[in-house]
């Protein structure tokens, strides 16, 4: 069961650089409420969409890769070939039970929490391009953008599998 507290309201997480608290706290946020809501959702169910809504599985694909792919901008860094082959295939139906897209995802934010609690508040306005393009951001603008994608999909994560379970 969660706690019933948010995060943000359970105070600051020692490791966690001050002004990076917010980022952390919604990555955690997220993390929590998605583990309950598909704690005993059905693997039959993870490629459906309902009203042409995208499935579950993709939204547990997104959250990893987007998560992973904001993240590594946010070093400075461009994608690699895995990446770039991940972000293809989100979306199309795999051999993936919903285990394994949680565990993926509950590693992906492992992996940004760390990379959080390692950052240099310094760096946060420093530029870095974002793909192939290399539009222009700041570190602290991936990793908000990162935080708040992430909750946009776990929202839209949560109304898809409340329509499919009372559908089936």
């Amino acid at each position: 069961m969660p706690d019933k507290l948010e995060f943000w309201l359970r105070g600051p997480l020692e490791e966690i650089p001050a002004l990076l608290q917010p980022v952390a706290h919604a990555l955690l946020q997220a993390r929590e409420e998605i583990n309950v809501l598909i704690a005993d959702f059905p693997d039959t169910l993870l490629w459906e969409k309902p009203v042409g809504m995208a499935s579950p599985g993709f939204h547990l694909q997104h959250l990893t890769g987007v998560l992973d792919r904001l993240f590594t901008y946010a070093q400075g860094k461009q994608l690699t070939v895995q990446q770039l082959t991940y972000l293809a295939a989100e979306g199309k139906e795999q051999d993936h039970d919903v285990q394994y897209l949680l565990q993926n995802f509950n590693q992906q934010v492992d992996k940004a929490i760390k990379q959080l609690s390692e950052m240099d508040e310094s760096s946060l306005t420093e530029t870095r391009g974002v793909g192939r393009a290399q539009l222009p951001s700041t570190v602290i603008g991936l990793l908000v953008h990162a935080a708040e994608h992430t909750m946009r999909h776990t929202g839209q994560l949560m109304a898809t599998i409340k329509i499919l379970v009372s559908s089936s």
